[in-house]
């Protein structure tokens, strides 16, 4: 019986941490806003993937890879889950950097809900009335983009049966020969390459590569360990902490309209929160 508390338990304290981590990347990237949207993101994927080979190596999950790759299914998967977080990463980074940091928070608050109702129209997962409002009520939202791309990687990184370090290595792996010729071409480019420009430039183009695994190894970790519905909840962390920067560090306006989609959100957060706990309270000891 303590097992199955103890896989619970290590699962949502790496949900935690990867969402505090995803929470204040804002701060790391408007750092880099003098770069390119997708130079940016090709470094990234270059930073990540000797990252990823390197923790393969010191984990001696080689044949895991091996396997994954020799599994038709499995590589299928992961090539689609590589295109989605990709393009996650490109929305992101083009949110961030363009002063969008309040747009990015907001599709990451639907992302949770569309979670839950991706576990429950696709892996059996059950909603009550409740929740099925709460969801109702977070699609009149914005920001669909991001939340979309993320809530469907998640799905498909759940579904694909391999470890987290051998998945996020595939997956880099998919989006490096594009990455390599994205960046090749900016240093072609008249502007040149961003790498080398300056010593800032170049030490936060090469610590992409970790702020970027690490989190995502830890997502990975979780997404195994816990149900859609849970991972949801927790992700609440993470666009509301890219809020509060928003609003008190980068000084973005809360117009009317965004603020009724906040006020949305919240609604509907409130909602699933307390129809949670209603339910565990009730659930026998």
């Amino acid at each position: 019986m303590s097992q199955p508390s103890s896989h619970h338990r290590t699962g949502l304290m790496l949900a935690v941490a990867a969402y505090v981590i995803w929470g204040f990347l804002p701060l790391f990237f408007r750092m880099l806003h003098h770069v390119p949207a997708v130079e940016l993101v090709g470094w990234r994927v270059v930073f990540t993937l000797p990252l990823c080979l390197a923790i393969v190596a010191a984990r001696g999950q080689a044949a895991d890879v091996r396997a994954a790759l020799a599994d038709r299914a499995v590589l299928l998967r992961l090539c689609a889950s590589a295109l989605l977080i990709g393009a996650n990463w490109l929305l992101y980074v083009i949110a961030i950097n363009n002063g969008h940091v309040l747009a990015a928070s907001l599709g990451y608050y639907i992302n949770p809900l569309l979670n839950v109702l991706l576990g429950t129209l696709l892996l059996g997962e059950r909603l009550t009335r409740t929740q099925w409002t709460a969801v109702a009520i977070a699609g009149l939202g914005i920001a669909l983009a991001l939340a979309v791309s993320f809530a469907l990687y998640g799905l498909v990184r759940k579904l694909t049966p391999v470890g987290s370090v051998p998945g996020l290595t595939i997956e880099t792996s998919v989006l490096y020969l594009p990455a390599i010729a994205v960046v090749a071409w900016q240093a072609h480019s008249p502007a040149g390459s961003s790498l080398g420009q300056d010593a800032g430039t170049t030490i936060g183009l090469a610590a992409s590569g970790v702020v970027t695994a690490v989190p995502l190894l830890l997502f990975a970790v979780a997404a195994r360990r816990l149900d859609l519905s849970t991972l949801g909840f927790v992700q609440f962390l993470s666009p509301t902490l890219a809020f509060l920067l928003g609003i008190f560090v980068f000084d973005e306006p809360l117009d009317p309209v965004r603020l009724a989609c906040f006020v949305l959100i919240w609604t509907a957060i409130a909602l699933f929160s307390w129809d949670m706990l209603r339910r565990r309270q009730r659930a026998p000891a």
